[in-house]
């Protein structure tokens, strides 16, 4: 997903333990249970591991930074998710973890020092520090016709189907008639500023308080489609590069507001041009956010995006931070992709959708380390 709760339960899951004492396992998890040390942890095992744009080096547990404290079991729903549809290297790992989802933090910690092999992730040249930043699911209003200062479109892909190749720049798809041609009709909502209309392209999705045509309101979800496939280019340094103050959205507006003339230069200087689909927002939504490029529900605080030549999809991982935005040493899940995330160590950091959310994100970009958890 391009260029960010409270947790929903699972259910219980309930599995025969008649089967389990037929194999002999059923007394070795209730005396696990029971007891108050955990099993001591099985030494480093694996060799590195190669990827396309990283390589990772196999580590012991007690190397990875604040394994002990963090609640695992928050990040549990979201890994299963990914676990719904895994990879031939996860399929039996994620059965016997979602056997786990009930258990307590400590035994899930325990039972992931036993399956799981931590591995840290480098580049080819050895540099195991990278760049965090973040990102959300804006929440704003629109009109389902255009009316008032409701006069901004957000489009579903053009009639001809999502651009393969460089399509229209934004500039031409506001000015041009051919651009206009392929795009009448494909109108999902209107929005009122343009800025924010930028802010829902570079995020990739939103929640919107859409007014329908009879007067009543309605909350959807702005997907992403697609885009015209042509560059991303930072608004922020564009302001920057004209004297202007960047670094957050705050300070464009403040821009914008200052130079009413120069609104559509400043949204023009970024060629990319984001489609939506819209989804309806039922109440089993109301704690997931939108869905990343795997296909999965991304969970705040629990899922990032990566670069999946470096780290494959539903892939758990261990991400250790310390910055003026947050200090976060926590398990993630590699659950989507943006055109900005790109090498060995790199994430963009879901924060959710509130306006705390949005604040996060906003600051976040500091030193970033990461570990996979691979099947042993």
């Amino acid at each position: 997903m391009p260029n960010t709760a409270i947790l929903p339960r699972l259910s219980d899951i309930r599995f025969p333990l008649r089967l389990l004492a037929a194999t002999g396992i059923a007394t070795a998890l209730f005396m696990a249970g029971c007891s108050t040390k955990p099993p001591a942890a099985p030494g480093i095992s694996g060799t590195p591991i190669t990827q396309a744009k990283s390589r990772w080096v196999p580590v012991a547990w007690n190397t990875v930074p604040g394994f002990a404290s963090d609640p695992v079991g928050e990040a549990w729903s979201a890994w299963m998710r990914s676990c719904a549809k895994p990879g031939p290297v996860f399929a039996r790992v994620c059965n016997d973890a979602r056997r786990m989802s009930n258990a307590s933090d400590a035994d899930k910690r325990a039972w992931m020092m036993q399956r799981l092999q931590p591995y840290r992730v480098e580049s080819h040249g050895g540099d195991a520090s990278g760049l965090l930043t973040g990102y959300y699911e804006p929440v704003m209003r629109a009109s389902r016709s255009p009316n008032g200062s409701f006069r901004v479109p957000l489009y579903g892909v053009p009639a001809s189907g999502a651009p393969r190749s460089p399509w229209f720049t934004r500039q031409q798809i506001d000015t041009a008639p051919a651009a206009q041609s392929e795009l009448r009709g494909r109108e999902i909502v209107y929005m009122a500023d343009p800025v924010d209309a930028m802010i829902l392209h570079v995020q990739g999705s939103g929640r919107m308080q859409v007014r329908e045509r009879d007067g009543s309101e309605r909350a959807v979800r702005l997907a992403f489609a697609g885009t015209n496939q042509q560059p991303f280019r930072s608004p922020s340094a564009w302001v920057v590069s004209q004297g202007g103050r960047g670094g957050s959205w705050d300070a464009i507006r403040q821009w914008a507001a200052q130079n009413p003339g120069r609104v559509n230069e400043m949204l023009w200087s970024n060629p990319r041009y984001v489609f939506f689909r819209e989804e309806a927002i039922s109440s089993a939504d109301t704690n997931a956010g939108p869905r990343g490029a795997q296909g999965v529900p991304l969970t705040p605080g629990r899922s990032i995006a990566v670069d999946r030549e470096s780290i494959p999809y539903g892939t758990p991982v261990w991400l250790s931070t310390t910055g003026p935005a947050a200090n976060l040493n926590r398990m993630v899940v590699a659950q989507d992709t943006g055109t900005a995330i790109r090498g060995a160590v790199r994430a963009d950091y879901f924060a959710g959708w509130s306006q705390e959310a949005a604040d996060l994100a906003h600051r976040m970009k500091q030193p970033l380390n990461l570990w996979v958890l691979w099947p042993r």
